[in-house]
């Protein structure tokens, strides 16, 4: 397919068992924010992205891509994944998808191909388990993430100069619905006391529940 980043191709979205439009089934509208194969039949435009994995959780039913070429991040449906014969998606393997645009941006339509060797096994990811409860002593606060390794599985935010970091494991993020932080970014926090210090026992966006986010 040649050196490009993309490619632009015509494909055909199946049509055969396709769910009922939103109208007819309410719960085909949630569905198909993240069901590749939710809709009518008819021809789209296909484009071949490649890119690494960002992450990707089997309980949940989907992950993401960074593609190569800088876009936003690819929603990959694990529904694409096991049709095309691969069970799951290690973050950081190399992966070729065709993907179809929807309004909520990019999805993987089908897997080319995928190279393990580069991937992050889940041994390699987190380091064992807590098992801490922190029992929280301070109301709902906004504060800000000073870093967050999404390998070593913690980081610390801060509620402003002169205050003490909260240490945030990602046991507390998952519990809570988040799959990571952003340098940067703010959230909405419930910390106390614990074996490192302050730690978060309670955590949201600033924004409000998470949804299908890729970050």
């Amino acid at each position: 397919m040649g050196s490009d980043a993309y490619e632009l191709k015509r494909g055909l979205m199946p049509s055969a068992g396709a769910p009922q439009s939103a109208g007819e089934n309410p719960g085909a509208a949630q569905r198909s924010s993240v069901d590749p194969f939710a809709g009518e039949g008819s021809a789209v435009d296909l484009i071949e992205i490649r890119g690494v994995i960002k992450w990707f959780d089997a309980s949940k039913g989907y992950g993401f891509i960074i593609p190569d070429d800088g876009s936003a991040d690819v929603l990959l449906h694990v529904t694409v994944l096991r049709r095309d014969g691969f069970q799951t998606a290690y973050e950081g393997a190399r992966i070729v998808v065709e993907c179809v645009r929807r309004s909520k941006g990019q999805q993987a339509f089908r897997v080319v191909s995928m190279d393990e060797s580069t991937a992050i096994h889940p041994a390699q990811m987190l380091p064992p388990r807590t098992h801490v409860t922190v029992t929280a002593t301070s109301g709902l606060e906004r504060a800000q993430v000073k870093w967050f390794n999404r390998l070593r599985g913690f980081g610390f935010l801060s509620c402003g100069e002169g205050t003490p970091d909260i240490f945030v494991h990602m046991e507390t993020l998952r519990r809570y619905g988040m799959t990571e932080l952003r340098p940067g970014q703010y959230v909405l926090v419930r910390f106390g006391p614990g074996s490192k210090g302050m730690m978060a026992a309670e955590i949201q966006p600033e924004g409000g529940a998470p949804g299908f986010s890729s970050h």
